[in-house]
C-alpha cells in the first residue's frame, strides 16, 4: 500500500480499539491507547495509537492528534525505561509499505534495546506468550 489510500475501518488496530480484538494494555484514555506488541522486536515493544484520527500515517495526522500520541509515546517510553531498564530505547515510526508499515492505521513504537541482544525484524518475529506480554504490561503500567 501506498502513501495514499483510504482508511480501512476493519485494520487491526481499529479493531482493538473497538473492542473486537483482545490487547495487552498498558494505559487507555479516550483519545489514546497504548498496548504490548504481540509481535515483539524486543521485549516490553510497546505501541501507542491515537483513539480518535483515522490517519493512516504521520502525513495525515492532524497536529493536535500528533501532539497528544508524541506525550504518549513519550510517557510510554519513560515507563519502560524504569520499568524494564534497558540499555536503549527506539522510538519509530513507519510511513507507506516501501518504508516497513504495516498496518495503516499511524502508530508509534516504543523498542526497549538491550545491550547483547539482536533486534527482532519488524512484523517478522513469532507471536509473544500473552502471559510473558501481561507480566511485562504490569511492570510497565506500574511505572506510569
Amino acid at each position: 500500500m501506498s502513501l495514499d489510500g483510504r482508511y480501512d475501518s476493519h485494520n487491526i488496530f481499529a479493531k482493538i480499539i473497538r473492542g473486537e480484538i483482545p490487547s495487552v494494555k498498558l494505559f487507555e484514555d479516550d483519545r489514546v491507547l497504548a498496548f504490548m506488541d504481540v509481535f515483539p522486536q524486543s521485549r516490553g515493544h510497546a505501541l501507542v495509537i491515537s483513539k480518535v484520527s483515522q490517519a493512516r500515517n504521520l502525513l495525515e495526522v492532524e497536529p493536535e492528534v500528533l501532539s497528544e500520541l508524541a506525550a504518549a509515546t513519550q510517557k510510554v517510553a519513560r515507563a519502560v525505561v524504569t520499568a524494564l531498564k534497558p540499555d536503549g530505547v527506539v522510538v519509530t515510526q513507519f510511513n507507506g509499505a516501501p518504508a516497513g508499515q504495516t498496518i495503516f492505521h499511524l502508530h508509534f513504537h516504543v523498542i526497549p534495546r538491550y545491550e547483547g541482544e539482536a533486534l527482532g525484524r519488524h512484523g517478522e518475529g513469532g507471536m509473544a506468550d500473552v502471559e510473558a506480554l501481561k507480566a511485562l504490561a504490569s511492570q510497565i503500567s506500574e511505572a506510569l
